[in-house]
């Protein structure tokens, strides 16, 4: 007989905006539907319904007794790295002989950063056959939830980095709508100070909500006071086909037990725009001036080892 698969768990942030809320339950509904043989379910931890106990119930109900769990969480701040261990860990408590892997968030992806590139290319006018505006004159605000952890405001520092680099921007800065500086008035002031004209403001958000809503009001207020700069606003990522992709992947790491660190932007394991001939190139390793080699092996993922 064969063992059944662990079931996916989705974990969500939760938000006050019921569009948001139901966006995030169509994308849950919709991954089910898309894999039938694979038990799917998703709850949130604050703000929203289904609380992710909930989900976790209804697997059980349904014969679940292996689960592994994807935060549908653009960067690992506090709800990744502490709410939804402590809440997996509530939940074994609450059903003896379950038992759980934990996956990994879900960005900066180059398959995400793709889909931003497609957001920031219907922003601009790139679709429906009208001209698009000139990338080279054109700057994006990446605009992330903000975090009281320096880690994750790094990580969107990292994920507009990753966007910048091939696709040929004029600048991509980077913002907070809420615990972190810059704020959104701050980051378009530093555009303007760069020398931006054209400005995109991308809300790095994989769903609407309060905070997206919030991000584009104060694009909004900002632009109404500075008419010398042209300001247009961009959308979430969305449902896109990448990211259903995504959460697959991230679902099969941990059954796997594959979690691997920065590798989704390593240039020797995917093709980045202008690296395409670093993927797959046989790496050196580093010692360092006090190793005497003998037991340094190098670091491999996946075929290649990692400089240090």
């Amino acid at each position: 007989m064969t063992t059944p698969p662990p079931a996916l768990l989705i974990a969500g942030h939760g938000t006050r905006d019921e569009a948001g809320a139901e966006a995030f339950r169509g994308f849950v509904r919709e991954l089910g539907a898309r894999h039938p043989g694979l038990p799917v379910a998703g709850g949130f931890i604050e703000l929203s319904s289904p609380p992710l106990g909930d989900a976790v119930t209804e697997l059980v109900g349904r014969g679940v007794r292996r689960f592994a769990a994807v935060p549908l969480m653009l960067v690992s701040a506090g709800h990744a790295k502490g709410d939804i261990p402590a809440a997996l860990a509530r939940e074994k408590e609450r059903h003896p002989g379950i038992s759980y892997t934990y996956g990994r968030p879900l960005g900066p992806h180059p398959a995400l950063l793709n889909v931003l590139e497609r957001r920031l290319d219907e922003a601009l006018g790139a679709v429906g056959g009208r001209t698009p505006m000139d990338r080279a004159a054109v700057t994006v605000l990446l605009v992330g939830r903000g975090s009281t952890d320096p880690d994750a405001n790094a990580e969107v520092y990292k994920a507009a980095r990753l966007l910048w680099e091939g696709r040929g921007y004029a600048g991509v800065e980077t913002a907070f709508v809420s615990l972190a500086a810059p704020d959104v008035p701050s980051g378009l002031d530093r555009c303007v100070a760069l020398g931006a004209r054209r400005i995109v403001v991308l809300p790095y958000f994989l769903f609407t909500g309060i905070l997206p809503e919030r991000v584009r009001h104060q694009a909004e207020g900002w632009a109404a006071a500075h008419p010398e700069a042209e300001v247009r606003a961009a959308e979430v990522v969305g449902a896109a086909p990448e990211l259903f992709d995504l959460v697959r992947e991230r679902y099969d790491e941990a059954v796997r037990g594959d979690l691997r660190m920065n590798c989704d932007s390593c240039v020797y394991r995917v093709a980045l725009p202008g690296f395409e001939d670093k993927v797959g190139l046989p790496q050196q390793p580093h010692f360092h001036p006090d190793d005497d080699g003998r037991h340094h092996h190098g670091h491999h993922h996946g075929g290649h080892a990692h400089a240090h």
